[in-house]
């Protein structure tokens, strides 16, 4: 998924270059915005546009994440229950979500 309406970076005093965050965003992150996110929370990395390169942290979203395939090293993300709920497009788009998708905190990278 690659729509973060509801997610983004938070204002802060030292905004970092080109989007992406600083440790004093991520630190507001952990400390405001994740706070109350249960300690199982599954945390993903999206691969970045080349498949091993390396790419500042950009952006986030709380959805569900499951594995495809036989391994847990890739999988798919899906929206959370309330946002299927209020957006019938987003139902049209996943209409068969894996009954393994578990709640995730998805980190994207810059490029």
């Amino acid at each position: 998924m690659t729509d973060h309406p509801q997610n983004g970076s938070p204002s802060t005093d030292e905004e970092p270059r080109d989007g992406a965050l600083n440790l004093t965003t991520l630190r507001h992150l952990v400390r405001h915005e994740w706070r109350s996110l249960p300690g199982s929370t599954l945390v993903v990395l999206s691969a970045d546009t080349e498949g091993n390169a390396y790419s500042p942290f950009a952006t986030y979203s709380r959805s569900r994440y499951a594995p495809i395939g036989d391994g847990d090293l890739v999988g798919e993300v899906y929206p959370l229950p309330e946002e299927l709920k209020k957006d019938k497009t987003l139902r049209e788009l996943f209409p068969d979500i894996p009954d393994s998708a578990v709640p995730a905190l998805v980190l994207y990278p810059l490029g």
